[in-house]
């Protein structure tokens, strides 16, 4: 007859606990579900976008400025006042003048990156009025073809083609990575917010399970089948359970609260969140990690870029010291007349040259300075770049073996976390029949507890190293597939 009435004690424990298990919240998420929302809203994938979106309209403008340019031009001028103006005899005599001058010219023109230089096509008409005397005259000139061109200074244009593609790819690679970092921020919100829900939940059942252990005690207290020693601890336990309960309340509140910041949701929205069941379970070469880190991260294409702006500030303070020389030479046809139509009738050839020289002779060494100075930050940034490539290498090495080693500890986890669960079921059932300590139940609850936190945390190392290495490499593993391929052009 006890030991039947010590069985429905046991079943009517059991059902406490389950009716103390929370209802329903307003919003289910699973961690797929979470990552697609804050790709989706979060405000750090917000300011990527935006930011690539800037590098990509600067990349456009880079490649437009190689194109040609179709451009018309028009400069009227009204002049009317008393000028000095030389005549044939080479005396000077003050005359009064009152012109209109218009003209319009269509000029094409094509940037060399080569050289630096740019080449020209143009037509221009203008029109000459005397209002004094009301005469008109037409000046033409139906084709120019002309090319200007520093000889030994800087060729910005050559170097804009060797840095602008480093640069925009770069602004894409990080664009990717910041997708993939916020994947991994994601992670660790969701299982920092279901590690909150869980020890709540935990805290809820510890407390259902304590006060229902605590009245059974005082039963068994007032007929001395347990110590008064027992009956304290009991209660105490009580006590502790409904602190522990009261700081989950508030740790889950804190957490739900930046769970919402980071993805964006309105306050009045609880969510529920509902852990993977597995991980998947595969191996990242190290190898291969390195070379798709190589290829695809903006860390290398970052030092890449670092080195060459630094030769072009080098070729830059080169440029500026020595000997300068800049020409201008066009060819086309010119003519004049009373008419428009007389101004285009049997055009004359025209032809003009110019170079322009200039060699500094004394500067104090400016020039020299500024040369070393950029050979210098040019060696600087080449071993910072070294080191750099280094330091990142080990730290994908780093990651990749970590990552390859999570997925057993996440299986051992779950074993642990099953067995802590199955060990606590037989300590209750032992302690309720009088055949354990309220020592073993203690150390039971604590294992049950540790035990699940623990396998919350090694699926959150899993999904945060998982994510960190498609952030890092540009790659996913698991399917096989390049990242940045994803990533669709303005």
């Amino acid at each position: 007859m006890k030991h039947h009435k010590q069985k429905l004690l046991i079943v009517f424990i059991t059902f406490l606990l389950s009716q103390a298990a929370p209802a329903n919240d307003s919003l289910v998420l699973s961690l797929t579900q979470t990552i697609e929302l804050a790709q989706q809203q979060s405000p750090t994938v917000q300011s990527a976008r935006h930011a690539f979106l800037a590098a990509y309209w600067n990349y456009r403008q880079y490649r437009a400025n190689y194109l040609p340019s179709l451009t018309l031009i028009s400069s009227p001028n009204l002049n009317r006042s008393i000028n000095k103006i030389t005549q044939a005899d080479g005396t000077s005599v003050f005359l009064k003048q009152n012109q209109l001058s218009t003209d319009l010219t269509l000029k094409v023109n094509q940037k060399i990156s080569l050289t630096g230089g740019s080449l020209f096509v143009k037509s221009t008409l203008t029109r000459l009025d005397e209002l004094e005397i009301q005469h008109t005259s037409f000046s033409s000139q139906p084709l120019l073809i002309g090319y200007e061109q520093s000889l030994f200074g800087f060729n910005s244009l050559r170097w804009e083609r060797r840095i602008e593609p480093v640069r925009y790819r770069k602004a894409r690679q990080t664009y990717a990575e910041t997708l993939e970092l916020v994947s991994a921020k994601a992670c660790d919100h969701f299982f920092r917010l279901m590690a909150a829900q869980t020890n709540l939940d935990m805290a809820r059942l510890n407390l259902a399970s304590a006060d229902t252990l605590y009245n059974m005690a005082k039963g068994r207290y007032s007929i001395g089948n347990i110590n008064e020693n027992e009956m304290l601890q009991l209660e105490i336990n009580r006590l502790n359970e409904e602190t522990n309960f009261m700081d989950a309340e508030i740790y889950m509140e804190e957490e739900m609260q930046s769970f919402r910041s980071f993805l964006g949701l309105e306050q009045d929205i609880v969510p529920r969140l509902t852990a993977p069941d597995s991980v998947p379970m595969f191996t990242v070469p190290v190898t291969e990690a390195l070379d798709m880190a190589v290829e695809h991260s903006p860390d290398p294409t970052y030092y890449q870029l670092i080195k060459l702006e630094s030769k072009s500030n080098l070729a830059y303070a080169k440029a500026n010291t020595g000997l300068k020389a800049d020409i201008y030479m066009h060819f086309g046809l010119s003519q004049t007349g009373q008419t428009m139509r007389d101004s285009y009738r049997n055009p004359l050839n025209q032809e003009y040259v110019s170079l322009s020289l200039s060699l500094p002779i004394l500067d104090w060494g400016l020039g020299r300075g500024q040369v070393r100075v950029a050979r210098s930050n040019l060696a600087l940034t080449e071993t910072q770049a070294e080191q750099g490539m280094r330091d990142f290498r080990q730290n994908v090495q780093k990651i990749v073996m970590q990552f390859n080693m999570q997925g057993r500890k996440v299986n051992i986890a779950a074993k642990t976390d099953r067995q802590a669960e199955h060990r606590y079921e037989v300590a209750r059932r032992l302690y309720v029949l009088g055949r354990s300590t309220i020592l073993d139940l203690n150390s039971a609850i604590s294992e049950k507890d540790n035990a699940r936190r623990n396998y919350i945390n090694a699926q959150s190392t899993y999904w945060t190293l998982y994510y960190t290495i498609r952030s890092m490499t540009g790659y996913d593993f698991l399917n096989g597939r390049e990242i940045a391929a994803d990533i669709k052009q303005p």
